[in-house]
């Protein structure tokens, strides 16, 4: 999968103008269910008319960036995924290519005109449309599907819309997800994604407090200060060798040692694979499933009773683990 920061050319524009695309707009937080059903119909049209199929998509989210300019941060959606988290499931889903649009004063400045004939027309060279029921586009979200199927006949491109997309009668979207998640249903969460809850990213240095504690971690960034998910939960572990580990976790602000903003994922592993060394971790690429939520975080008015707050999280863990079916896990420091 090809993937452009940026609009200048079109990856597939450079190499054959005529060729073009078949592309689909949207933010794509999370890749749920509803837009996996839309990516398969998007890759589907695209082998039909043998062009590349593309998604265009926007970092940071829309209403990050007009929360930003309003003076009100709280405005801004919680996050689902990261950017990278993102992409890794538009390449699962078969995307040919991606362009990552900055979405800035200038691009929510566009007319809606301007937006089909410099993007769509001739930007992308777009043989094909695909839109969800609810698209807008445009400054002050003025252009509409109408608007934009009426277009695409002087244009040169196909416009279709896809309706909502229904798991047990309930509509898939994002906002679905984000309440899922934060409510701590992880079931509810997976059965609107297709897939367990993850969050990937390589592994940073941090304090070790961890280790000073008796339960040494693995840090990732998250890299957005609201994610749609926070608390303790039972995990599993991507990436540290060939098979998968079953862990506790962290998503947060750590409140008890920091509390700054900043948002990490602390994995602790009930078994530490000993080939890997006591710094074998750093550094790699982790995929971590979130299956189990077991609790918010909690401010501990010490460290003591931080160690013993991880150590009975570290069990609760443990025991969901093998009751979930998973392999017998033990507390390593």
């Amino acid at each position: 999968m090809r993937i452009q920061r940026g609009f200048h050319r079109h990856p597939s524009v450079a190499t054959d103008s005529a060729r073009g695309c078949a592309v689909t707009i949207g933010n794509f937080d999370g890749v749920h269910r509803g837009h996996q059903a839309m990516l398969a119909l998007l890759i589907n049209e695209a082998r039909h008319r043998g062009v590349p199929s593309c998604v265009m998509t926007f970092e940071p989210h829309p209403r990050d960036h007009f929360a930003r300019r309003a003076g009100k941060p709280e405005l801004a959606p919680a996050r689902i995924g990261t950017l990278r988290d993102k992409l890794c499931e538009l390449q699962r889903c078969g995307i040919d290519e991606v362009v990552v649009l900055p979405f800035n004063d200038r691009f929510a400045a566009m007319q809606p005109q301007a937006f089909i004939d410099d993007v769509l027309r001739d930007g992308l060279r777009a043989k094909y449309v695909l839109v969800g029921d609810d698209f807008r586009f445009g400054a002050r979200r003025a252009g509409n599907y109408d608007m934009l199927d009426a277009a695409g006949a002087s244009a040169g491109f196909d416009v279709a819309r896809m309706l909502s997309y229904e798991v047990h009668g309930l509509r898939v979207s994002s906002s679905a997800v984000r309440d899922a998640l934060a409510r701590g249903d992880m079931a509810a969460a997976e059965a609107l994604l297709g897939r367990p809850y993850s969050i990937s990213g390589h592994v940073q240095h941090g304090r070790k407090l961890g280790r000073d504690l008796g339960f040494r971690t693995l840090n990732l960034r998250f890299g957005h200060p609201h994610p749609a998910a926070r608390g303790i939960f039972a995990v599993r572990v991507h990436g540290l060798g060939l098979a998968t580990l079953a862990a506790v976790a962290s998503l947060g602000v750590r409140p008890t040692v920091e509390d700054a903003g900043r948002v990490l994922l602390e994995v602790h592993c009930l078994e530490w694979p000993a080939a890997l060394g006591a710094d074998g971790g750093y550094g790699r690429l982790l995929r971590v499933e979130l299956l189990h939520k077991l609790h918010d975080e909690v401010k501990y008015p010490s460290l003591d009773m931080l160690r013993e707050g991880i150590a009975r999280d570290a069990a609760d863990a443990a025991a969901w683990h093998v009751a979930a079916g998973g392999a017998a896990a033990r507390t390593t420091a």
